[in-house]
């Protein structure tokens, strides 16, 4: 059964995505001085019920109790040997500080920013997008499906995916229903998805239920590197710095922070060697294989040697869609999140937390965009947006 208290629905470190993990571990490498700033949009203009924002407030600062324990720091140590001893010994001594989170509330509105280090802040959006949604959920009463529906969705899900016979992760926790609906779905893929489901990205469940954590980077990794080097060099300097991060580990390079197109101009023979693979996060996932088959073909390499992760708004039968695309063309696995750790009978919410502003060691504040393939995607401001694509050379859309 859930727990009615909206104070502790965060109970491990570890409840959060593996990217944020291995994007701290690069700052702290990296960028040990660096501080940013991030946002809360309400895309869906959700309406907050009164005394939402206190709620939220309280479930924060339970959240400064937290700490990695002894079993998960060695779950860390056997499965991430990429990790340095250091780092995992600096991330038992971390604990959240909730003064670096301002949480306010105006009416049905709700406004929440971050800012402080880099290496400490990144740890934030993905546990702060999860109270959201469990703490709206449970004070709009709003009743879900039962455990035994949340089961019986999952397997058929999965199941039809294994006939597909392709590999799926789970990539639910930003936008989950809550806890409990995300233990469910993962416990059901486990236990139904043997030979197609490969890990999820919550790095405590994947503990918990024995599978894999997946994921490398997000757009903020790009958005950094902008705001330190420019735009023309944020793509190829931010992955420059994950090769000398991880040395040929977590090689999916994400592709679409300032548009697939300009990335593939500086994803040239080194980078595609040297990884895995991409990761599609926006436009249209047809079109973007294309553009990857093409690009790998151009450069000599078979695209059947490297993999892209889809992982934009998926379902079932998107996903069915994308794999009769790609199938026998280049390798492929999915990353589903929404679909599965929230189709509860309820609408999802659409919200996302966003890096806003920079700090890069010896400069200044810097507002930092993303140019997604989809332009209704694109985040920052007009003004920083417009001389991006200006020096980019994307054209710019009315």
């Amino acid at each position: 059964m859930e727990t009615a208290n909206t104070n502790q629905v965060i109970t491990s470190i570890l409840d959060n995505d593996f990217y944020k993990f291995t994007m701290q571990y690069a700052a702290i490498k990296q960028f040990p001085f660096a501080k940013a700033s991030y946002i809360f949009i309400n895309r869906g203009e959700h309406k907050y019920p009164p005394g939402f924002g206190d709620a939220l407030k309280a479930a924060v600062d339970e959240m400064a109790k937290l700490k990695l324990t002894k079993a998960e720091k060695a779950f860390l140590q056997a499965t991430c040997p990429y990790l340095d001893p250091t780092y995992l010994d600096f991330l038992q001594g971390y604990h959240y500080d909730p003064s670096e989170i301002e949480i306010k509330q105006e009416g049905e509105d709700l406004q929440v920013s971050i800012k402080g280090y880099w290496y400490r802040t990144i740890l934030w959006e993905v546990p702060l997008m999860s109270l959201i949604c469990e703490i709206y959920y449970r004070m709009t009463n709003n009743e879900r499906h039962s455990a035994a529906q949340i089961v019986e969705t999952t397997r058929t899900k999965i199941e039809n995916y294994k006939k597909l016979g392709i590999t799926i992760a789970e990539f639910g926790t930003r936008r989950r229903h809550s806890y409990t609906v995300h233990q469910i779905v993962v416990e059901t893929l486990q236990k139904y998805g043997s030979g197609s489901f490969i890990g999820t990205s919550n790095v405590h469940l994947a503990m918990k239920y024995g599978t894999k954590p997946i994921g490398t980077h997000a757009h903020e990794w790009f958005m950094f590197h902008a705001a330190k080097y420019g735009f023309k060099m944020a793509n190829s300097m931010g992955l420059e710095h994950w090769v000398d991060t991880y040395r040929g580990d977590l090689g999916i390079a994400l592709t679409d922070t300032y548009t697939s197109k300009v990335f593939f101009e500086q994803f040239d023979r080194k980078f595609a060697k040297l990884f895995d693979g991409v990761r599609h996060d926006s436009g249209d996932p047809l079109e973007f294989a294309d553009l990857v088959i093409a690009h790998y073909k151009s450069l000599n390499i078979d695209p059947l040697s490297k993999t892209i992760i889809f992982s934009d708004g998926l379902n079932p039968e998107k996903v069915e869609r994308i794999a009769k695309h790609c199938k026998g063309k280049i390798g492929m696995s999915f990353g589903i999140g929404t679909d599965f750790t929230n189709d509860v009978g309820l609408k999802a919410m659409n919200i996302v937390i966003k890096m806003t502003q920079a700090l890069p060691e010896g400069g200044h504040w810097t507002d930092v965009v993303k140019l997604s393939d989809e332009p209704k995607k694109h985040t920052g401001t007009p003004e920083m947006i417009e001389l991006a694509q200006r020096l980019l050379d994307i054209p710019i859309q009315n």
